[in-house]
């Protein structure tokens, strides 16, 4: 009988994944000391530049400067506990995130959205493995984790 290794079972689910039409990322060469660092330290979480692209293509009508405020607004979930950090992440993903901008000299309220839920050919999926995290000096890996994201650049280029 042959032994399934801990390996054989992340490599597995990747290809079952790319099958499902996710793309592959090994996760240490878009890490920050990577060949194609796609962030600027191991404790952040966001593909920054990625995400800017990605909001900026599923939502185009909005002004530039909501849109920054909504990654803000990402990049402000803190909390201590884990769980409410994760609800308040599902809340804008899938609810949107409130902004207000300036339009015609009136304000104005809309919503920027993480990802296109009307033309799901609009989002890229990845799939990446081995992606370290770096938290109060703790190093977290992840056998393999999912982004709704842009990494087409990268993807083209690897």
């Amino acid at each position: 009988m042959t032994k399934i290794t801990e390996n054989d079972v992340e490599l597995f689910a990747i290809e079952l994944l790319e099958n499902l039409g996710y793309s592959y990322v090994y996760a240490p060469n878009i890490a920050p000391d990577g060949i194609n660092p796609q962030r600027s330290s191991y404790e952040e979480v966001l593909l920054l530049d990625s995400l800017n692209v990605a909001i900026n293509r599923i939502n185009p009508k909005i002004p530039a400067t909501a849109r920054n405020e909504a990654i803000k607004e990402i990049q402000r979930i803190a909390s201590p506990e884990l769980i409410s950090n994760n609800e308040s992440f599902h809340r804008l993903l899938t609810e949107g995130i409130n902004v207000s901008y300036q339009k015609g000299g009136n304000q104005r309220g809309d919503l920027v959205w993480l990802i296109d839920f009307e033309n799901l050919e609009n989002n890229e999926f990845v799939v990446a493995n081995q992606f370290t995290v770096i938290e109060n000096g703790v190093n977290k890996r992840p056998d393999l984790i999912l982004f709704v994201t842009s990494l087409r650049k990268f993807l083209r280029n690897q």
